[in-house]
């Protein structure tokens, strides 16, 4: 299947936010690819620009169901990442995940393709440990509204390690930490997209709880960069890897961030706390740096300003 260094590479949920950049970045590096969504979350536009290249196909499936093609590498990305939208129907999220999985390690073991997993900070839930590093097991809780995606993406590395040891698969399992850029989705319910969008509308600006929580946030160019290093490790290296941003703030002072560069009058207003809610977020990324030479290096502002372009031509053009 190999010509050159030119690979096949399916990206599974490639019309999401994430996956449209990785997209992007593997047919910049002269791959061809095939996005496979269902588009429940990801759209089309997200890859407008993508879709008379030659090297790449969007194909609308759903991960729940296997898929028989030929392929050299797999980035596992399909499952709803927002609570709104992996809330809205919970099973199915769920399933996306376990059953996604076990079809993406199935089509691997047959093709003998390497395969990463998009997994996520969110197994270790409300961490007792900070930050968190990847020996910590979590502090989940298994029947919450959240549960459907946490136990969901710790099953799915359950499945990677368990057909690593059992069938000698190559896989590689990373932890993303919160994530933010161009191509977010405006009503995911996600924080950075929450600010940006009230904030160009001139509405308040909601906080949950007191504001004080906090988060850490990798803007997506260095994201992307971590996972297609990641997947260019050796056999040896599985994982699981964090990939994120190190340096913490408020929620409180990311609305601050928000409200400069956007130059809005929104006042910010306080409301409770969601359950299960965590209140501190942050990795530790000393694996990452030593294996894959890897550390952010967009600053907080800068992304965000990016990310405000973004949306402020978003809500223009679609007058949302």
């Amino acid at each position: 299947m190999r010509y050159g260094n030119i690979k096949k590479i399916l990206v599974t949920g490639g019309a999401g936010f994430l996956g449209s950049h990785l997209c992007e970045r593997l047919i910049l590096q002269g791959h061809e690819v095939l996005c496979v969504d269902n588009l429940f979350t990801g759209t089309r536009t997200n890859l407008k620009h993508l879709l008379n290249e030659a090297r790449f196909e969007l194909l609308r499936h759903d991960v729940t169901f296997p898929l028989y093609v030929e392929i050299d590498e797999i980035y596992n990305l399909a499952c709803p990442a927002s609570p709104v939208h992996y809330q809205f129907d919970p099973v199915q999220t769920t399933k996306t995940s376990v059953h996604g999985a076990i079809n993406m390690l199935g089509l691997a073991k047959r093709t003998k393709a390497r395969v990463l997993q998009a997994s996520t900070s969110e197994v270790y839930g409300d961490p007792e440990i900070h930050p968190q590093p990847e020996e910590y097991w979590g502090r989940v809780n298994p029947i919450g509204f959240r549960s459907c995606y946490d136990e969901g993406k710790r099953c799915a590395e359950t499945l990677f390690f368990d057909y690593h040891r059992q069938h000698g698969l190559e896989v590689k399992v990373v932890r993303i930490f919160n994530t933010y850029g161009p191509r977010m989705h405006p009503n995911d319910g996600r924080v950075v997209s929450n600010l940006i969008v009230q904030a160009l509308r001139g509405e308040d600006i909601t906080l949950y709880g007191d504001g004080q929580q906090t988060r850490s946030f990798c803007y997506v160019d260095d994201l992307i960069e971590a996972m297609m290093r990641m997947m260019a490790t050796g056999p040896e290296i599985a994982g699981p890897i964090n990939i994120g941003n190190p340096s913490e703030v408020t929620i409180r002072q990311l609305a601050e961030v928000v409200l400069d560069v956007t130059g809005s009058s929104s006042r910010l207003i306080h409301r409770p706390l969601p359950p299960d809610d965590p209140r501190q977020r942050c990795p530790d990324i000393t694996r990452a740096r030593e294996i894959l030479g890897w550390e952010p290096t967009v600053p907080l502002r800068q992304g965000i300003e990016k990310t405000v372009l973004y949306f402020d031509r978003l809500l223009a053009e679609h007058r949302l």
